[in-house]
């Protein structure tokens, strides 16, 4: 920015030199004062934008380290997400294990009673919700 040649001081200072046919003193303070009122309003103007300016640079810095974060957190997720899936395969199979046992192998899957689908169905939709639970956990 250039730099001001006056001030608000030193205009409302300045004297001027008279003349027998020189200009009004009263009308020339009248007017200097008005522009001293001017001078220091853009002034305070020009302050409350600077502020604003580093408030709202200051803004943009935050959000794009936001943003950056986002971006790295959104590049990480499929890495974990396959490893998650492999982890839900295995429980449930583990479930099943546990649920049937040796009887998976021996029975056929038509003579599997009722209350062994439930159970199954059951076990499965755990999983399915820690899985729910453990994405969300992720958003945020």
């Amino acid at each position: 920015m250039a730099k001001l040649v006056y001030s608000a001081r030193d205009i409302l200072q300045k004297e001027f030199k008279t003349k027998v046919r020189g200009y009004d003193p009263i009308e020339v303070d009248e007017f200097l004062d008005n522009v001293i009122k001017d001078y220091e309003a853009y002034n305070q103007e020009l302050l409350a934008l600077k502020e604003e300016n580093h408030r709202l640079v200051n803004k943009v810095d935050q959000l794009t380290q936001n943003q950056a974060t986002l971006s790295r957190m959104k590049q990480d997720a499929p890495k974990t997400t396959a490893v998650t899936n492999f982890d839900i395969l295995k429980r449930l199979s583990n479930l099943e294990k546990h649920v049937f046992g040796s009887k998976l192998e021996e029975t056929p899957v038509s003579d599997i009673s009722d209350n062994a689908k439930s159970m199954l169905n059951n076990a499965a939709q755990r999983v399915l919700d820690e899985k729910e639970d453990l994405d969300a956990t992720r958003r945020f």
